[in-house]
């Protein structure tokens, strides 16, 4: 569980990507306008850690690009109705900025009026994907208004990237995750939905085994690995990540949201002992493939509409 004044570490950051990795991919990257993030930063320091890394969106994607990432996936998500077509567009404006090396995703907020409308936008701006986050946006994935995201996501050929775990969970959040989030009301969507795509960032966090049995059980389902590598929350079974179906586990770093540094999980990575294989799998081809980069991340021009 988030606490509040949790450490933030001053360990020692590399200036490039740990040499003798293949291509990495970071799957699982935060941007927001300005004012969100200060808000973000607000939040984090009075309710979990100190946020390490502040920087803008350019600045953050300069900063990854330049020490040696090939490829970013941009997340957001809308904490309120109203807002997530100006988050969008504010997404499709920053990826036009780097065509060849981001994939941006959408977001919408569950249950708000035009949710449908404001994500086909989106996807017609060219963001290859839908982000959602149950502990902030309080939504339950089984509830009858998620359907028509899902129903959307599918026919678009779109991810879903969907924050259910159960952790980490604060008492700040304005419900409880653990009604609303779980392995098994996950599956019910990938039942009804099975040829859309859908990952659940932090392995899944609390449930790991759990998801480990359903991305063997469902094709259509991928993990990242955000977070829980890096050895800085509490885990009854540390992560065999040889015993995982490794084209389906893609990493993810959460930057730049995170209370260590940016390297952390890619130096944990490089002295696994892996296969060059395994991790290659890892760092790009299950991303590669779970967001089609290549075939599905063309922005379409589009009058800029500033945030």
């Amino acid at each position: 569980m988030l606490k509040p004044n949790l450490p933030s570490f001053d360990d020692r950051e590399g200036k490039t990507v740990p040499a003798g990795l293949p291509k990495i991919i970071d799957a699982h990257v935060h941007i927001f306008p300005h004012g969100l993030f200060s808000a973000i930063w607000k939040w984090f320091d009075a309710h979990a850690w100190r946020i390490r890394y502040r920087l803008s969106t350019s600045q953050l994607f300069d900063f990854l690009l330049s020490r040696g990432i090939h490829h970013i996936i941009a997340l957001q998500y809308a904490h309120k109705p109203g807002i997530a077509g100006k988050l969008n567009h504010y997404m499709a404006q920053k990826c036009r900025e780097y065509p060849d090396q981001i994939t941006g995703i959408a977001t919408v907020f569950p249950g708000e009026t035009n949710a449908a409308a404001i994500l086909q936008e989106a996807f017609d701006l060219g963001l290859g994907g839908m982000k959602l986050h149950a502990h902030v946006q309080c939504f339950d994935m089984n509830a009858d208004c998620m359907n028509m995201l899902y129903e959307l996501c599918q026919s678009n050929d779109k991810p879903i990237i969907m924050h259910v775990g159960r952790e980490p969970k604060s008492t700040a959040y304005h419900c409880d995750p653990y009604q609303i989030c779980s392995a098994e009301k996950l599956e019910r969507v990938l039942r009804d939905f099975p040829k859309l795509r859908i990952c659940v960032p932090h392995f899944g966090f609390d449930e790991i085994s759990a998801y480990q049995k359903l991305i063997e059980k469902y094709d259509t389902l991928w993990l990242d690995t955000t977070m829980i590598l890096s050895g800085y929350f509490p885990i009854e079974n540390p992560v065999d990540l040889e015993s995982f179906r490794m084209d389906r586990i893609m990493y993810g770093s959460d930057f730049p949201n995170i209370p260590y540094a940016w390297d952390r999980e890619l130096q944990w990575l490089s002295n696994s002992g892996l296969s060059h294989e395994k991790l290659a799998w890892i760092l790009e081809k299950s991303a590669t493939d779970f967001f089609q980069i290549g075939i599905n991340d063309k922005l379409m021009i589009y009058p800029e509409n500033t945030f």
